[in-house]
């Protein structure tokens, strides 16, 4: 049976390719308050503004292509089980040929209904405007999970941790929760490594790769692969 490399991926990985991120210097958070954009009550109160930050959001991820991190990640499936746990609401890791990603905080390029969580669209690339609703007429929104709302993913994302020989984190500081808590989940015995450029290790026991995520991803798969052999 093959191993089952599990990678919890944030941020910095989608920065890599020219993404906006919502904490670094110059991020998101600097144009818009998290309280404007990224809560329920922000879109109650100002839904086409939450909108056309999505909609900005989308247009700007059309734009960009996975980097070699995704890539080499995605790779790794011909010889390995692979599920990325990500926190990124981009399409990156599916584009460059990932199979088995779920999305703790949601996905841009869906939609779904404001009164009914379980009509879910696929949109693409397009934008949501004000009028625009789901088959029993409520306004549709991001699919996203806003600060104050529930992860629903995060009893399926402990049980795939829970079932890792080798746990990977890249691109995250591990320190948003509920997703941070999900390390915990990790047998005692499973090899757990960061890859992480700067900052202090987010995990106590991990073994820490100084480097980005395009040029870390790529030590570690050789690594990996030498002690396969």
């Amino acid at each position: 049976m093959k191993d089952h490399i599990v990678v919890l991926s944030g941020s910095g990985i989608s920065a890599e390719s020219g993404l906006s991120t919502f904490r670094d210097s110059g991020g998101l958070w600097e144009k818009y308050s998290v309280y404007d954009v990224a809560t329920p009550e922000a879109f109650q109160r100002d839904p086409g503004l939450v909108l056309r930050f999505y909609n900005e959001r989308r247009r700007q991820l059309k734009e960009v292509e996975p980097n070699s991190a995704h890539l080499t990640l995605a790779e790794l499936e011909k010889d390995y089980l692979v599920t990325i746990v990500t926190q990124n609401v981009d399409d990156l890791h599916e584009r460059a040929g990932s199979g088995n990603v779920v999305h703790l905080h949601g996905e841009l390029t869906r939609a779904r209904s404001s009164k009914r969580d379980d009509l879910i669209y696929d949109i693409g690339y397009e934008p949501i405007s004000p009028g625009d609703t789901c088959e029993l007429g409520s306004q549709l929104r991001p699919h996203i999970v806003w600060f104050g709302e529930e992860v629903p993913m995060m009893e399926a994302a402990a049980a795939i941790v829970g079932s890792a020989d080798h746990l990977l984190v890249v691109g995250t500081s591990l320190q948003v929760y509920p997703a941070a808590g999900l390390v915990d989940f990790v047998d005692v015995d499973v090899p757990v490594t960061v890859i992480d450029p700067g900052g202090p290790a987010s995990v106590s026991r991990a073994r820490v790769i100084r480097k980005r995520a395009t040029d870390g991803i790529p030590e570690w798969v050789r690594e990996l692969t030498s002690r396969a052999r």
